[in-house]
């Protein structure tokens, strides 16, 4: 029973921290705000208009009674009445009177008048219409063969401190409220920049020095955020310098050993040696461009069909085809895109014949698929092959040409930019690469 409410509420509530926050305020506010009502309409507002209409109704009953003698001058009368109980008194005799009643039941005055004719009339002997005219009521109470119609204020029948009532009860509240709203805005804001500083610091994207502000937790929470920060970049840093500079080191006994190999004669230890060279020479590269997978690189808006377009004319490959959306933007780092399309397809034509790239929306995510009809791997091996280094069979007769680095810098690349690649059955029997990334 517990489980099943919270997880009500769960889907009920806002899920930001702004609107719950503004929910604890303006909720206990609100609840007052109506209790208070509700206690004066029923214990004031109602029970004084209540008295009001049936003092009303007492006077006019109390007019017809004294009209019927025959002993009292009638105008007399008519003018008593209207000049000391301002009751705009006309007969209208040898007319009927209305049967049709204007019902307005969600009218409180007419609610009220209602019930208290009732009291001293019958159904068909009384007419009344508060809509005929602004601030008047039009009474009508049937005499021998016509009627009265009285024109009745409608203070006379309505308190009015009700308005005021209203005004003085949504002013303040509506002025908690705003001022709730500035400060719970001025509150979540910091919380909002920290959660965008480090968005963007998760993306590999290089912010300027994080100021904490806010409350006390707040701050310091920043402070932790900036000081990992910090931590994290020296760290890259030192192993970025670290690869660097061993690549440096590497390279120059590398060139040594090509001199060397120029001058000996023997030819077929000349090539093996000068494979082998190659081979080091490719993987120093690789180890150099995964240590940079994450370079530094300014977000840009950028057309990403074009992109891909560029990336497929560069291969000048008929087996390469494409389906791609028109005029798709993106905004991120375009080289690091580029990298990555490149080395998913030279991954797909190393084990495959054909090639296929698509490019689709829906909602605010991108689809790029690459299809091949290579043999593919087994969905066991789908999460391992995007570890650095790591290679499905060892021994394979290609395994020298690659270090396992492909797969793992076009993955770093894709989630740097908030999206996720997985790995699928290819509609052509091969690999799918299926990428995902935001708008």
């Amino acid at each position: 029973m517990f489980s099943g409410l919270n997880n009500l509420l769960r889907k009920v509530l806002p899920k930001r921290l702004f609107y719950r926050a503004l929910l604890i305020v303006a909720v206990p506010v609100i609840v007052l705000q109506l209790i208070i009502t509700i206690v004066f309409f029923d214990s004031l507002w109602i029970k004084t208009n209540k008295g009001m209409t049936r003092t009303l109704v007492n006077e006019i009953s109390a007019f017809m009674e004294t009209y019927e003698s025959e002993k009292v001058d009638k105008q007399e009368i008519k003018n008593l009445f209207s000049l000391f109980l301002d009751l705009n008194i006309e007969l209208k005799p040898k007319e009927e009177l209305q049967n049709q009643q204007n019902e307005r039941w969600f009218s409180p005055i007419d609610r009220t008048l209602r019930r208290e004719l009732k009291s001293k009339f019958s159904t068909e002997e009384y007419w009344f219409d508060s809509t005929n005219y602004k601030e008047l009521i039009d009474l009508r109470i049937k005499y021998k063969d016509g009627y009265f119609k009285f024109l009745v204020p409608k203070d006379r029948v309505a308190s009015s401190s009700a308005r005021i009532f209203a005004l003085w009860i949504t002013v303040p509240a509506t002025i908690m409220v705003i001022i709730s709203l500035i400060f719970l805005k001025n509150q979540t804001r910091p919380i909002i920049n920290l959660a965008r500083a480090a968005e963007r610091f998760g993306k590999g994207e290089e912010i300027e020095e994080y100021k904490p502000s806010g409350a006390l937790e707040i701050r310091q929470a920043g402070h932790e955020f900036d000081k990992m920060r910090k931590r994290i970049v020296r760290h890259l840093n030192q192993r970025t310098e670290m690869l660097s500079g061993i690549s440096h080191d590497l390279r120059t006994p590398l060139t040594r050993m090509k001199l060397q190999l120029a001058f000996i004669k023997d030819k077929d230890s000349t090539d093996k040696l000068t494979e082998d060279i190659n081979e080091m020479e490719k993987m120093l590269n690789e180890y150099l461009q995964f240590t940079s997978s994450s370079y530094v690189e300014n977000d840009q808006l950028f057309n990403l069909s074009e992109l891909i377009d560029e990336v497929i004319k560069k291969y000048n490959n008929k087996n390469i085809s494409k389906n791609l959306l028109p005029r798709v933007y993106i905004n991120g780092r375009k080289n690091l895109i580029s990298r990555c399309l490149n080395n998913l397809i030279d991954n797909a034509l190393k084990y495959a014949n054909k090639v296929e790239l698509s490019l689709n929306k829906k909602n605010t995510n991108l689809f790029i698929m690459i299809d091949d009809d290579g043999p593919g791997i087994t969905k066991s091996e789908y999460n391992n092959v995007f570890k650095p280094f790591y290679k499905i069979d060892k021994g394979r007769a290609d395994s020298k040409s690659s270090v396992g680095l492909g797969l793992s810098i076009a993955s770093d690349i894709i989630k740097s930019h908030g999206g996720n690649i997985k790995l699928e059955k290819s509609k052509m029997d091969g690999l799918r690469v299926k990428i995902f990334l935001p708008v």
